[in-house]
């Protein structure tokens, strides 16, 4: 199986990593470049990239190449002789001559010339030969260009004479064997007879100890598998052991053993290969899509005894991110559209080491033809709620036609999005090498190389069979893959145009400035408001069945993951030809969505002058000090607050109850504190004198929520008697009762005008108010304006801002029966269950789940943090984003039952099952 890291930016993503560190072009490091000469500059030419396709590298020896042995133009070269399953390669020391490579297939004889072969020219003076002949070689880098293989023809002979004489034998043996399995006529027979030769090299040898770092080290055990790297697999033997992972090359390249240390990993997942479960890459950064190593084993329960290794140790000290945790992340803002993208790459099984399964973006802009990109105008962009085949309704009613036509299994696209030609079609000025290797030594034809940038994109828009879609490196900060800074030759246009840079679009000033564009393209308001509408076709619930037949975005069903199963299929060579067809078509996303994805909050614009023409991301937009109103500062101020939310301070506490208190209230001047207890009393608390100044019960049963009503005149209860008391501040007397419920009500709220109140009898009830007048001792008068039913007592209730959301929040009530909040977008509950839960309120979709410890009574929180009271009576602050609780603050001595916080976030009040208030205070 063929994989590819990106040659893009270095580090930030998929990058240039794995060229630079052997893990690519060459085990010296990257091509260099200049301008004015087209020279490798590293040592080291060789490179699994010159295998062919399905090619292990098994062996090398130190020899000497001697061409017309005894004949005037007798040649002899030094260098290393590379035993390969399916060539025969030899990489001279003198970087100007070419290296050699030889097929097994033309081939005509291998052997060792026998001393009594006096007529042999090969016998004289050749100890440790061994004489190939053979009717076709390539030359590859010849002056160390980076250019298609020079093909040579007709019947020569090569002799290759060891330094070690004594291993010829051997060699000569094992290119016999694979000289068998390269005249095999079928590819499924080949593949075997390799496998078995290489199984069984496997089988002979086993992890060197000696290697180890520390002789203290414990082995956890070993096995073998193949170190993934670009375009190739290279087997070996893994070690896991108390302390470090190790993979060591069978052939010693591109160095002995590659070691992890595993205090350093940070994520670890769990891949499929070729469609089968056998994949394992580990990172040891956090952000980074670059994997530090790829394996590929030969068994699932290989892997998985690897991975759960690995795993236990780093679990202590890493949190484990889902596809739901970097939602909310990105919804909030935390990271962006970019970053999001690459994460969902990531968990789709999206690696910058598999060709097939590269990471896929979207194509955003829609405009190459202007001369200023204006990123103001929505027809600027891409519909993102289309697949690329469906952007042009011409062709897509031919496409639809045809697939109404077509025998099962239907499929609307013969191409796909994203494969490995697609990749490299990208990619081929950075990476020559992998397009080399990827099309047997030869570049694309001029005119169907990534000349231009609008001529791409239209292409995806008309063409018959064009259908791609982008890669990471678009959307980065290296613009080498649009500049052919390597002088390749990469042939003639029709035009009798050579093809050198790609043509770039009117608005960009170069490649730098085009990228730039591109990025803020990427980060924009109409992107950020549309970008879940992609991510549904290509991660989510339109990827599938009849959601992707209504959205036409079919694809071949061997795209898809379970589209095949490669275990029942015994013939090995039409296994063979399966796994190829795979590999070449691309491979459809692992699904991380079945439901709608959710939209992202998009940030409130502070003044109109703050939109750039050049779409500068809201979030990111800059303000001057003369554009602050007030409602800006206070926003400046809680976000302040919430910041240093871990600085909270008691400041007094008094107990002013019988019992638990179950509900506060403060009056809009704060001095004082209304309070309701099960010991059934509403309670008046003046801040200023410390005392209690009023003290009411309405009957003899619990009071379980209070609130007061704009104007700080009237204060409402909620009692356990099914009833709900409204008691006049000014005229210190009950003042009205509504008969609201057949069981306890168990919270309210007020909220324009209108009363919203939950119960024990499983219903919430929505009542229109209008307050009587207290002198002339009218009532109240209460209209029911809904009623929604629910399967189980609702035990709370809270309102949001954006009267839009408020249904969908009522509709959620029966899945969450305890405390919750929410922004306006986001619902955040916790019950019995000791569960933090964040669903998204338009979709309704689970996007976070924190365990805690024990049950949280109450809390306040601001999207990000969460300050809670447990059942134990401790203030915790959570980290929700990273699932782990940031600070403990010892509180009530039972269980905090409610909790008030002012609108500036830095003054908070509980009430605990101690029967005591609390008043705490941000300590800036």
């Amino acid at each position: 199986p063929r994989s590819v890291p990106a040659p893009g930016r270095a580090r930030r993503s998929c990058g240039r990593r794995g060229l630079r560190t052997g893990r690519g072009a060459s085990a010296g490091g990257e091509p260099g470049r200049c301008a004015a000469l087209v020279v490798v500059t590293v040592e080291i030419r060789f490179s699994l990239l010159l295998l062919n396709l399905e090619e292990y590298y098994f062996e090398q020896h130190t020899a000497n190449h001697i061409i017309n042995k005894d004949c005037k133009d007798e040649r002899k070269f030094r260098g290393s002789l590379k035993i390969c399953s399916k060539s025969i390669i030899f990489e001279p020391d003198d970087n100007i001559q070419p290296i050699i490579k030889i097929p097994l297939r033309d081939c005509i004889s291998i052997k060792a010339p026998e001393d009594n072969e006096a007529n042999n020219p090969f016998t004289r003076n050749t100890s440790g030969g061994i004489s190939v002949v053979c009717t076709q070689v390539f030359l590859i880098k010849e002056r160390n260009v980076i250019a298609p293989y020079k093909t040579v023809r007709g019947r020569t002979e090569h002799l290759f004479q060891l330094d070690v004489a004594g291993k010829v034998g051997d060699v000569v043996q094992t290119l016999h064997q694979l000289y068998r399995a390269s005249c095999l006529d079928k590819m499924g027979d080949q593949a075997a007879m390799i496998t078995a030769i290489l199984q069984s090299r496997l089988a002979r040898t086993s992890f060197d100890k000696n290697r180890f770092q520390s002789i203290s080290e414990t082995l956890h055990m070993e096995c073998k598998a193949e170190m993934v790297t670009p375009l190739v697999t290279n087997p070996g033997h893994v070690c896991v052991t108390d302390a470090n992972l190790y993979f060591q090359p069978l052939n010693g390249y591109p160095k002995p053993v590659v070691q992890i240390t595993l205090q350093n990993v940070r994520r670890i997942y769990k891949r499929r290969h070729g469609l089968m479960p056998l994949g394992l890459e580990v990172f040891c950064t956090e952000n980074d899509l670059c994997s530090d190593i790829y394996l590929k084993f030969y068994n699932y329960q290989d892997r998985d005894e690897v991975y759960f290794l690995i795993a236990t140790y780093i679990e202590n000290h890493i949190a484990e991110h889902t596809a739901e945790s970097y939602m909310l992340q990105w919804q909030r803002g935390h990271i962006s559209n970019y970053q999001y993208l690459l994460h969902l790459n990531n968990l789709a099984d999206r690696s910058c080491n598999d060709l097939s399964q590269y990471p896929v973006f979207p194509w955003i802009i829609a405009d190459y033809s202007s001369s200023v990109l204006d990123l103001t105008k929505p027809e600027t962009f891409r519909d993102l709620s289309k697949p690329v085949g469906a952007l042009n309704k011409e062709r897509l009613d031919r496409l639809v036609t045809r697939y109404q036509e077509m025998p099962e299994p239907k499929f609307m696209y013969g191409s796909h999005y994203s494969s490995p030609g697609y990749v490299l079609f990208y990619l081929v000025r950075v990476a020559p090498e992998y397009m080399l290797c990827l099309q047997n030594g030869k570049f694309d034809h001029a005119d169907r190389m990534f000349n231009s940038i609008a001529e791409t994109w239209k292409n995806c828009l008309d063409g018959a069979t064009d259908f791609k879609e982008l890669i990471p490196e678009f959307y980065e900060n290296d613009s080498s893959f649009l500049v052919n800074s390597l002088k390749l030759d990469l042939g003639k246009r029709q035009g009798g145009k050579m093809v050198e840079d790609v043509e770039l679009p009117p608005w960009a000033s170069g490649p730098d400035d085009f990228l730039q564009k591109s990025q803020e393209a990427l980060e924009s308001p109409y992107v950020s408001e549309h970008l879940h509408e992609w991510i549904d076709i290509i991660f989510g619930y339109k990827q599938k069945g009849s959601e992707a037949i209504a959205a036409h975005n079919v694809f071949h069903p061997l795209t898809y993951e379970g589209g095949v199963d490669l275990n029942s299929i015994m013939d090995p060579n039409e296994k063979v030809a399966l796994l190829t067809q795979i590999l070449e078509f691309g491979q459809t996303p692992k699904q991380l969505f079945t439901t709608p994805h959710p939209q992202r909050i998009i940030p409130k614009l502070k003044s109109l002058s703050r939109t750039s023409s050049h779409s500068t991301s809201i979030a990111e937009s800059p303000v001057s000090p003369n554009e602050e109103s007030f409602e800006d500062l206070t926003e400046e101020s809680i976000t302040l607050a919430w910041n240093n939310i871990a600085k909270l301070k008691l400041d007094k506490q008094y107990k002013i109850h019988k019992e638990a208190i179950t509900g506060i209230a403060v009056t809009c001047n704060g001095s004082s504190v209304f309070t309701t207890s099960q010991d059934s009393t509403l309670k008046m608390f003046s801040k200023d004198s410390k005392t209690i100044q009023r003290s009411v019960s309405f009957s003899n049963m619990a009071l379980s929520s209070c609130v007061i009503l704009p104007g700080d005149t009237t204060v409402i209860s909620s009692s356990w008697d099914n009833h709900i008391y409204f008691y006049s501040i000014a005229f210190g007397r009950q003042q009205d009762v509504l008969m609201g419920h057949d069981d306890a009500v168990s919270k309210i709220c007020w909220r324009d005008g209108r009363l919203f109140s939950a119960s024990w009898d499983s219903t919430v009830k929505v009542w229109h108010c209008v307050p009587g007048e207290t002198v002339s001792n009218k009532k109240h008068h209460f209209e029911l304006l809904a009623e929604l039913e629910h399967d189980v007592s609702v035990n709370t209730i809270a309102l949001v801002t954006r009267t839009e959301c408020l249904n969908m929040i009522f509709l959620l009530f029966l899945l969450f029966t305890s405390f919750f909040h929410t922004d306006s977008r986001h619902l955040l509950s916790t019950g019995e269950d000791c569960c933090f839960k964040v669903i998204d309120v338009q979709t309704g979709m689970l996007i976070s789940s924190v365990t805690t410890e024990e049950p949280q009574r109450c809390f306040k929180w601001d999207g990000n943090t969460i300050l809670s009271g447990s059942q134990s009576g401790e203030l915790l602050i959570w980290d929700l984003l990273g699932g782990k609780v940031t600070e403990r603050i010892k509180g009530h001595t039972g269980a905090v039952m409610s909790m008030w916080m002012n609108e500036q976030c830095n003054s908070v009040i509980t009430g605990g099952e101690d029967k005591h208030i609390m008043f705490w205070k941000l300590q800036y």
